[in-house]
């Protein structure tokens, strides 16, 4: 059996996988809250855990994946407000539900356009209140909580542990973070687990108020009613590390709970190397994207080539390689037969995700014409399969009118004896994407995959 190795932000280590139960493996990884479109930040974590996905489905027999959504959250609850106001008919609960499943809906269509299998699961947070509830009461009465004001608080300072998985104390957590002062905490750093909500938003029925659970109980009942106590594998953003993994952990294990035993975190993403934000104006979406004609398995290409655990640069020239890349590569994948996963792709993709390393080893695949190899290289990490293909077919153009030009000017050139014009109008016609055939007949031209329909635009 193929190996693994993964780096544990636990132990910080890479560490050979051991699954608790080899006949079945199990993942938890933190999903979006569902209040807009996915940015290109959001894919990242998205991406990064499909190739895992797929990477342990190669290996073991059976694999449970869980992703969740978020869908109880001030800020879904600000959209539905701004719409209700805007004269949108509905209760503000049922413009609450109807924003979420908008914004889940378009989040599922964009991670499919960028390759990502469906995990097993994808609970709504807004599904299993009740198991919120009931954690929450069984948190209370083992003193690991405290109910104070129609909200309920954890107690930070009684589960010892707190901090190891960031690697900060409490104190020193508390001198650096800004934490919310409440005259109802007993310490700074206790943090929600319920809190009271208004009479018009959402909320729910409890012992302690009508109100809706903390975000980080959320997690942690979820992953523990579909994955049990215990479980293999628990990953998202580094951004997740502190306070939300670190909170989980604190919840799950004062309920005895062994909780993840691998903790997987994946690195920031900027543009042009710089932090995206709107302000600098190099914030977009997944979306944006491929609107603007960006094939989803160019943006997976894309992302694959820096290591997950490394900060991330997307640029428009690394855009421009991967669809020239993929180009090439689907060309000589296009008929080829079965092969299994080649040995160097799999051992580089089983040593903590080098999708980098696996990427080079493709290049090597196509150096060699081995397309049956480079197509089973590329299921692994979920590229040159049909379900992205058809982006990298010429479109379909009239060149009817450059040809009659083209004719004409290397008509007026054998007169003249200057070819400068026929060979300026070749060159230009080439960098748009057009094959140039000449014979004594006449000219010939055709639409070549990555046609640039802006240059021929200007050429006609």
């Amino acid at each position: 059996m193929t190996e693994i190795k993964l780096y544990n932000t636990k132990t910080r280590r890479k560490e050979v996988f051991a699954p608790i139960d080899p006949e079945h493996v199990r993942m938890y990884v933190c999903g979006p809250t569902v209040y807009d479109r996915a940015h290109i930040g959001n894919a990242r974590p998205v991406i990064v855990f499909d190739v895992l996905n797929r990477l342990l489905r190669h290996v073991y027999p059976r694999v449970t994946y869980v992703r969740n959504f978020t869908d109880v959250d001030d800020k879904i609850n600000a959209t539905a407000l701004a719409r209700k106001e805007a004269g949108a008919p509905g209760t503000l609960e049922e413009l609450v539900a109807a924003r979420s499943d908008e914004t889940i809906a378009w989040y599922l269509e964009d991670m499919a356009a960028v390759g990502a299998i469906e995990p097993d699961a994808m609970p709504r947070a807004t599904e299993y209140i009740a198991q919120m509830i009931a954690m929450i009461g069984a948190l209370i009465e083992r003193g690991h909580a405290y109910a104070a004001e129609g909200h309920v608080l954890f107690r930070v300072r009684s589960y010892e542990e707190y901090g190891a998985l960031s690697g900060r104390s409490v104190d020193d957590m508390i001198a650096g973070a800004r934490v919310e002062v409440a005259p109802y905490k007993e310490d700074p750093m206790d943090f929600v687990l319920w809190k009271p909500s208004t009479d018009e938003l959402p909320g729910w029925d409890s012992p302690w108020s009508r109100g809706r659970p903390g975000w980080h109980i959320e997690c942690s009942a979820m992953a523990h009613d579909l994955l049990g106590e215990a479980f293999d594998i628990h990953g998202g953003g580094n951004d997740l590390t502190f306070p939300h993994h670190e909170n989980e952990i604190a919840q799950s294990k004062c309920m005895g709970h062994g909780f993840a035993n691998v903790w997987m975190h994946n690195e920031m993403l900027q543009v042009e190397g710089k932090k995206m934000s709107k302000s600098l104006g190099n914030f977009f979406t997944v979306r944006d994207l491929l609107d603007q004609g960006v094939p989803g398995e160019v943006i997976r290409f894309v992302f694959l080539s820096t290591h997950y655990r490394k900060p991330m640069d997307w640029t428009e020239k690394k855009r421009q390689e991967a669809e020239a890349t993929l180009r090439k590569w689907r060309e000589l994948v296009s008929g080829a037969g079965a092969a299994p996963v080649p040995g160097a792709i799999l051992e580089a993709v089983a040593d903590d995700l080098n999708t980098a390393g696996a990427l080079a080893e493709m290049h090597r695949l196509y150096a060699a014409g081995d397309g049956a190899g480079l197509r089973a290289a590329g299921g692994l990490l979920g590229l040159l399969g049909d379900e992205l293909g058809g982006w990298d077919a010429a479109p379909e153009v009239s060149l009817d009118a450059l040809v009659v030009r083209f004719n004409a000017l290397r008509a007026a050139a054998m007169e003249s004896k200057d070819f400068s014009g026929v060979d300026a109008m070749k060159a230009a016609l080439i960098d748009a994407g057009i094959e140039v055939r000449m014979s004594k007949a006449g000219v010939e031209l055709e639409a070549k995959p990555g046609l640039d329909l802006a240059k021929l635009e200007a050429l006609q």
